[in-house]
């Protein structure tokens, strides 16, 4: 009995249906044209528009994607670019401050009346204890062990260690282990200069209290060790003050920037004997 109603119910909705598209077929609209086909075309119209919105939306998905695609490539470049240009600008630095070095090393050479030969620095030894650094000279350049080393702003250090055929190691003054023969170029006040673990990392010992010693005062080589050429330069008096004892405790600045040599005049013959004199207290 359901089947039939049911049955029924479906055969009296399809005869409606048909009876509504047969009536819009012969009605019209106000326009003219058949209700049907204005209905229909209303209908089909939205579903185009609705499309066509859908499909733009995409394209411009689409072609957005494609963009940042682009954007992102050119950004890569253009990153890739900065950096070979930040890397030029870093050699072309590096070249004109090795042009100077030499430039100025090349003006020392010529204004001392000492027989050197310019060495370039290769390494250097980082640890705190031992301050070092290795030049790119040796034996086969006529190099020898306790040579002294020189810069154009001052005293570098001593080479140690027995030299091989194409480097040698040199001891910086800054060494807690290094000694070297200064004075007071104003008065002529000798001390010995040694390398501390500090700042500055020079100090003058055995400077009697009752000497003539001031901030400022320039600290030159007095070749009492024997190795250093006299009255070249090694810093300047940053600090001073009456010891406990019988000395004064005096820091020094060396005027070598240790950590930006890129080259050395190392001295090929120790200084005259004429150097060797005491200087006075």
């Amino acid at each position: 009995m359901i089947d039939i109603r049911r049955r029924t119910g479906y055969l009296l909705a399809t005869v409606i249906v048909v009876q509504i598209l047969l009536i819009s077929v012969q009605v019209n609209s106000p326009s003219g044209a058949p209700l049907i086909q204005t209905v229909t075309f209303g209908l089909f119209s939205r579903v185009q528009i609705g499309l066509s919105d859908g499909l733009t939306s995409l394209r411009d998905v689409w072609t957005g994607y494609f963009a940042l695609q682009d954007v992102s490539k050119d950004n890569v470049r253009l990153r890739q670019e900065i950096a070979s240009l930040k890397l030029r600008l870093q050699e072309q630095g590096a070249m004109v401050r090795r042009n100077e070095s030499l430039r100025d090393l090349l003006a020392m050479d010529r204004s001392v009346d000492l027989s050197t030969v310019a060495a370039e620095v290769i390494a250097g030894d980082v640890t705190p204890w031992f301050r070092t650094l290795t030049i790119g000279r040796g034996a086969a350049d006529g190099i020898q062990l306790d040579s002294a080393v020189i810069a154009p702003d001052g005293v570098v250090g001593r080479v140690v260690g027995q030299p091989a055929q194409g480097a040698a190691k040199v001891q910086l003054i800054i060494d807690r282990n290094a000694a070297i023969g200064g004075m007071v170029e104003r008065t002529r006040v000798g001390g010995i200069v040694n390398g501390v673990e500090g700042n500055p990392p020079l100090t003058m010992n055995y400077v009697s209290n009752l000497s003539d010693v001031q901030v400022g005062d320039r600290i030159v080589t007095s070749s009492i060790e024997g190795i250093y050429p006299k009255g070249f330069l090694i810093g300047y008096i940053e600090r001073v003050q009456q010891g406990p004892n019988l000395y004064q405790e005096i820091q020094v600045r060396p005027t070598v920037d240790f950590n930006a040599l890129d080259h050395v005049l190392v001295v090929m013959e120790p200084p005259s004997m004429q150097e060797l004199g005491e200087p006075s207290q």
